[in-house]
């Protein structure tokens, strides 16, 4: 798989043509967004991990074979940044979603271990109200039993049926499972070109 990393953007002039399909991966600071964006191209390190929450402060986009963009946006929640940084995020964040005209999906990043945050319920609210395709994905699948998946997933689906109808996807970095499906989920979005 050829992929690089082509830019760092803080503001839309900075954003890279919107010539190709993009998909944006977004997820609470520590769920383990761009390991998972690791595992899906097959790099170890194109997307920069951290165990400090708040890494990614930027856009990241990277080129999937010259044929798709990933998106890299920065996590919200906990990382120990101040307040003023959080809402240059947010407002990064929002303007990126709304404007982007080649944006195909968002994938939506939550920890199977937790209960969805208020900045999750927020993120997917936001998506519904502006029509934009979310991918729900629930990482750390590795580190529950069989049955806490279930139970955790189901848990989960009860929280967001507000919000979001959408089955999620398990995901686990280290046995990589998930990671066809994703692809698949991906792939069948971009194909029928929502």
């Amino acid at each position: 798989m050829d992929v690089t990393f082509l830019t760092s953007s803080f503001r839309e002039s900075q954003y890279p043509p919107p010539d190709l399909p993009e998909v944006a991966f977004a997820g609470r600071s520590n769920v383990g967004k761009s390991s998972l964006i690791n595992v899906l191209v097959n790099r170890r390190k194109m997307a920069k991990t951290s165990s400090r929450p708040g890494r990614t402060q930027a856009i990241n986009f990277f080129t999937v074979n010259n044929s798709l963009y990933f998106v890299d946006l920065p996590g919200y929640g906990f990382a120990r940044v101040p307040i003023a940084v959080k809402k240059s995020w947010q407002n990064m964040v929002e303007t990126y979603l709304h404007k982007r005209p080649n944006l195909k999906a968002v994938v939506v990043i939550l920890d199977i271990r937790r209960e969805p945050s208020s900045g999750d319920m927020g993120l997917l609210n936001w998506l519904n109200h502006y029509g934009i395709t979310t991918v729900l994905v629930l990482t750390k699948a590795d580190k529950v039993s069989r049955q806490q998946k279930k139970k955790q997933t189901s848990l989960i689906v009860r929280q967001l049926r507000e919000i979001s109808h959408v089955t999620p996807l398990l995901f686990s970095t280290k046995t990589r499972e998930g990671r066809e499906e994703l692809w698949e989920a991906l792939k069948e979005i971009i194909a029928s070109g929502l």
